[in-house]
């Protein structure tokens, strides 16, 4: 991140230095490191430089980048950062925001979630472009703080599976005649299966629905369509066949089904150990009564409904309508009648619904990058002796943090999750228990 002098190139020491009163942020520096940098943007409080070249002994830190494409590629930004100190960063960055704006740390930090696998990513959106003067198309993520697509022939974050094919993709669909008007795809994958979605803006002749089904079916792939909105997506490999795809939580003996455009984890692994400490940490007992928030297609619902056997019950709540179809789709599948399933949108004010006045042993937040500040308002009146807040965001996490904490909750526990290895994704799991459980508030 960044500092320069006039002629817009600078010495400076870390990835964090100080220049003429202002902070500069050196992308690809690493602390303990002198190098040159040129000045890319100059903000108000802070400015921002990328690095020219190391002057010093590189960071014990530093490492070589596993994908060729790492630095003009946008998907990855901290692929020259051992994992380990890429970790320890992140759980830095959570615990400066926990301290600045809600004045907190927890009693105990948690071990990190780790990921375990290099080619963690099973959800890609890609670019795509199709360049008449070179007559070449482009498969790619955004380059770095730019709009053009880097293009790439191979990821490494991104699922062998899907990875390998990616140069025959691209031969695949520049033979297309309507190879100009595609604008971007997406694979979504399962545990078995995987989904390639094709998104474009005009009607696709029957002859390049043709070619894509040959690559697919050489691959077992399924393919969809996407011509418009989310809900003129179409299945065409199968026409008939259902829309879905599945992913196991092996420890609760559950498979959840999901279709190509609902949100899952990117990170199969990390979820698994995520759903799992969750459960850990609430501690649930037999014939408890849970209220999972944002709960989407059940992927901790199902799990809580588990801990709490056939005479407990959760409570699942999400806003998007069709996830709460799925996740009636998902009861069905693991024969579980004791998650009931409700849709409501959490950012308003939902006092009056029954299900927010039952009254809760225990509540899990898994809310979107906003956080849940309405949630905050209410949570008192849920009485929940035990809070587990799942955060992509650490900034809301802390204005939520400090929210609750004036209702009489301490924060006991944080921990980093590894859901994005490589990039700057924060993502982190807490626990929060009353401090008096006698008392109302």
């Amino acid at each position: 991140m960044y500092g320069a002098n006039e002629n817009g190139i600078n010495d400076l020491n870390q990835n964090e230095s100080t220049q003429a009163g202002k902070k500069v942020f050196i992308r690809y520096a690493l602390a303990g490191e002198t190098v040159q940098a040129k000045l890319t943007k100059s903000h108000k409080r802070f400015d921002e430089a990328e690095m020219v070249e190391l002057l010093s002994a590189p960071s014990r830190d530093r490492i070589q980048p596993s994908c060729k494409h790492f630095g003009r590629c946008g998907g990855c930004a901290l692929q020259h950062l051992d994992v380990e100190a890429q970790l320890a960063h992140k759980q830095q960055v959570l615990a400066s925001h926990l301290k600045h704006f809600a004045n907190v740390e927890p009693l105990e930090w948690l071990a990190p979630i780790q990921n375990q696998k290099a080619d963690y990513r099973r959800r890609a959106r890609l670019g795509v472009r199709w360049l008449a003067k070179s007559q070449q198309l482009i498969i790619g993520f955004r380059e770095v703080q730019s709009n053009h697509l880097t293009p790439i022939s191979e990821c490494t974050v991104l699922d062998h599976r899907v990875s390998a094919h990616l140069d025959a993709l691209r031969n695949c669909l520049s033979q297309l005649d309507i190879r100009e008007k595609i604008t971007h795809l997406e694979f979504a994958l399962g545990d078995e299966d995987i989904a390639l979605v094709l998104r474009h803006t005009v009607d696709m002749p029957q002859q390049d629905i043709d070619k894509l089904l040959d690559f697919v079916k050489t691959r077992a792939w399924q393919l969809y369509l996407l011509p418009d909105s989310y809900q003129s997506l179409r299945r065409i490999d199968q026409p008939n066949a259902i829309m879905r795809l599945q992913y196991a939580l092996p420890a609760f003996d559950l498979k959840l089904a999901f279709s190509p455009m609902d949100f899952t984890q990117v990170n199969a692994n990390v979820n698994q150990q995520m759903v799992s400490l969750a459960c850990q940490l609430l501690n649930l007992k037999v014939g408890e009564r849970v209220l999972d928030l944002f709960c989407g297609l059940g992927n901790f619902s199902f799990a809580l409904a588990r801990c709490v056997g056939a005479t407990g019950q959760v409570v699942a709540v999400e806003g998007v309508d069709e996830m709460v179809h799925r996740g009636f789709e998902n009861a069905k599948l693991n024969q579980i009648d004791n998650v009931q399933f409700y849709q409501q949108d959490l950012a308003t004010d939902f006092s009056d619904q029954a299900w927010a006045n039952q009254g809760f042993d225990a509540l899990l937040i898994d809310p979107p990058r906003a956080g849940a500040s309405q949630v905050m308002q209410y949570v008192a009146k849920f009485h929940a002796k035990r809070i587990v807040y799942v955060s992509c965001d650490p900034a809301t996490l802390a204005r939520d943090t400090a929210m609750l904490i004036a209702q009489g909750y301490q924060l006991c526990k944080a921990g980093v999750i590894d859901m994005f290895t490589h990039t700057e994704h924060v993502e982190s799991i807490t626990l929060f228990e009353r401090t008096d459980f006698k008392t109302e508030i």
